[in-house]
């Protein structure tokens, strides 16, 4: 298993690591063919990264993004909306030539509508976070490592819902939705390459779980040790528990 892994002694420095290659990655694939397909993750812990993307000399024209993941029925107007985090941060900065969002509509018919657009074409670049408690998307433990669909409808265990709640996206775990939309991992796997910005303490165990276990669903991140290009970008915080 090849593990490209960068440690910064902060977050800020990590996402402006992250940022760089991630325009890299895209720039490359323009200059091969003309365009390039990304996928995007939200989330505290992407802050810092697209604070640094935006910044990026990438001809955004050129690029078609989709995004992973969406909770069911939250509306767009909610502060934990994913279709909001990624308006806000990323979309309405730089106007990206195609945007896929996941989430709007009916379930079904989105889901529909984002895997044929999706299945286009190879997505050149996937930027995927990892959860607290080492889910990719939301798959949560036990993820489905053999399922071939693009996405579906999946259920929010204790310590994912936990999480957006110490981030600050709700009050209370009874106000987290109890399912979400989210891209499955067969379909995170083709990605051509994959940048995974994952920085401060909370994710110290999801990181050390992720890089000492052997790959099991039951730490879905360990899956994405398994590609063949993968890019890990830590902070001090989140490598504290490797480097004890």
């Amino acid at each position: 298993m090849n593990i490209n892994i960068s440690v910064s002694s902060t977050a800020a420095e990590n996402g402006r690591k992250a940022a760089v290659k991630a325009a890299e990655l895209i720039n490359k694939a323009i200059a091969e063919k003309g365009h390039a397909r990304i996928i995007l993750s939200t989330g505290a812990s992407q802050f810092e990264m697209f604070e640094n993307l935006v910044k990026q000399p990438v001809q955004w024209s050129k690029v078609e993004m989709f995004h992973l993941d969406e909770y069911v029925n939250l509306p767009e107007t909610h502060i934990a909306s994913f279709r909001k985090y990624l308006k806000e941060r990323f979309v309405n900065i730089v106007h990206p030539g195609a945007v896929h969002f996941v989430g709007d509509g009916d379930p079904k018919q989105n889901i529909e509508e984002l895997t044929r657009e999706l299945r286009k074409d190879v997505v050149d670049v996937g930027l995927i976070g990892i959860g607290e408690n080492g889910h990719i998307a939301f798959n949560d433990p036990p993820a489905d490592f053999d399922a071939t669909e693009a996405y579906r409808i999946v259920n929010l265990d204790h310590k994912c819902r936990m999480q957006q709640v110490g981030e600050g996206w709700f009050a209370t775990e009874d106000d987290v939705p109890r399912q979400a939309i989210s891209m499955l991992p067969k379909q995170i796997m083709a990605c051509r390459a994959i940048v995974s910005v994952v920085p401060h303490a909370v994710k110290a165990k999801a990181v050390y779980d992720t890089i000492t276990q052997p790959v099991n669903n039951m730490v879905p991140a360990t899956l994405l040790k398994t590609h063949p290009e993968w890019y890990l970008y830590i902070d001090d915080d989140a490598a504290s528990m490797l480097i004890k």
